[in-house]
């Protein structure tokens, strides 16, 4: 298979990557919906955090993958290994982003909430395939385990929201 050459941290990037910008963006964006932001705030919110985090988890999967090498190899390595997961982590961090955000710029709050928390559940659920598959493990577990745990970062997004409106 064509997938069987990338190191193992690019894929580990990507992983983390898409995960966790789906999970972070639809949480917030789910949460501020609840409270009755409206579409266009919603929407530069979404913006703000896809970039600003996409170049926080890039530096930090760039600062991390130099450090792991530095240690196991006791030798400073050539940064471009590092700098290329830092890369892949901006790139899925950053395009996975809009899955959740896209629905704010089309459609009203309420539709566009419930349409951003199933496209990412299903960007999630997807997400446990394609790792499955390239690791050679259950597709149905591998999945679900994926959705599930993404699934539950959503809800917390959601339940922080919904508290919050309450209280103000």
């Amino acid at each position: 298979m064509w997938y069987r050459n990338i190191p193992v941290s690019y894929v580990r990037s990507f992983a983390f990557g898409v995960e966790d910008s789906l999970v972070s963006t639809v949480g917030l964006l789910s949460g501020i919906a609840i409270v009755g932001m409206g579409s266009a705030a919603i929407f530069i919110t979404g913006m703000v955090l896809i970039f600003v985090e996409a170049f926080s988890m890039a530096v930090g999967s760039f600062l991390s993958e130099h450090l792991a090498e530095d240690y196991a190899k006791q030798a400073e390595m050539p940064l471009r290994h590092s700098l290329f997961s830092g890369v892949v982590m901006f790139l899925s961090y950053f395009i996975s982003g809009f899955i959740p955000l896209f629905p704010y710029a089309v459609m009203p709050v309420a539709s566009a909430l419930w349409t951003s928390i199933l496209l990412s559940l299903a960007a999630l659920f997807l997400l446990g395939v394609i790792g499955a598959k390239m690791s050679h493990i259950g597709i149905i577990r591998n999945s679900l385990r994926t959705l599930t745990i993404g699934g539950i970062a959503i809800i917390i997004g959601v339940i922080v929201g919904r508290t919050i409106s309450v209280l103000i």
